[in-house]
């Protein structure tokens, strides 16, 4: 895992991170579970359930996001034959904690653990994907990294390859903050990928640049990749600017993969 302590810095903090407080009861068809992640500390997640064998895909949400924002979107994933999870960080929705990138990215193994054993003990289709939108990239990268025998597949929504190169864009960023190693830290994450993987972004993105869609494809490790760019699309419109694209591009990916993705 990158060493995320050197921009895990309240000024930092506060430019990535928008936590904000939900408890939206459970709507029909899902449930809730808390995650255990330290000392007293538990992280969300919600269960979308569209039949117990389909595959499922663990979910990373975007920064501004929480659990409950899924609650009208989830169904178009149980509607192509998908199950998803989403999870929340520390400091979002019902969870405890304050976030951070190193939290982020311990907190997705505690979380990817839990959630097959809940599969397990439901009896559920045990075929797991991730996915990572935007700030949720950095915790399905790690996933990725982390056990790539145990995970089908990954997607990388309005993603990057490199936190450094992103934070470069945000105007307040602090200067003085050296990141040459984290840099190369997380460009050799990215080279030692080696499941499937399908890369999603909007054309124009000023958020997360389209280039930084083309930094992560072309250094993923494996060779079984897909672009998908999404026309006309930014940052926080891309599913409904592209919708039957985006979905497309998912259920292709995951239920009818080739050996090229």
């Amino acid at each position: 895992m990158p060493d995320y302590t050197v921009i895990d810095l309240p000024p930092i903090l506060n430019l990535i991170f928008y936590p904000r407080k939900d408890f939206s009861p459970c709507p029909e068809n899902a449930f809730d579970l808390d995650v255990l992640v330290d000392k007293d500390i538990s992280v969300s997640i919600r269960f979308y359930t569209g039949g117990v064998n389909q595959p499922w895909i663990l979910y990373f949400h975007g920064n501004g996001e929480v659990v409950s924002d899924y609650d009208e979107i989830a169904p178009a994933y149980n509607d192509l034959g998908l199950n998803i999870v989403v999870a929340d960080y520390r400091g979002y929705g019902a969870s405890g904690g304050t976030p951070s990138f190193t939290n982020a990215c311990n907190d997705a193994k505690s979380i990817f653990k839990a959630v097959t054993s809940e599969l397990s003990n439901r009896g559920f289709q045990q075929e797991l994907w991730i996915m990572g939108r935007s700030l949720g990239s950095i915790s399905a990268l790690e996933l990725a990294n982390e056990y790539p025998g145990l995970i089908k597949g990954m997607i990388v929504e309005s993603g990057f390859a490199n936190v450094v190169k992103v934070m470069k864009h945000l105007d307040h960023f602090p200067r003085e903050v050296t990141l040459h190693q984290l840099d190369q830290e997380c460009l050799d994450l990215v080279k030692n990928i080696s499941i499937p993987v399908l890369v999603i972004h909007g054309q124009d993105d000023c958020i997360v640049p389209y280039e930084e869609a083309l930094d992560l494809y072309e250094n993923l490790g494996t060779a079984r990749k897909k672009l998908v760019t999404i026309p006309n699309a930014g940052h926080n419109d891309i599913m409904y600017v592209g919708l039957r694209q985006y979905f497309e591009a998912i259920q292709n990916f995951i239920l009818t993969p080739s050996k090229d993705t």
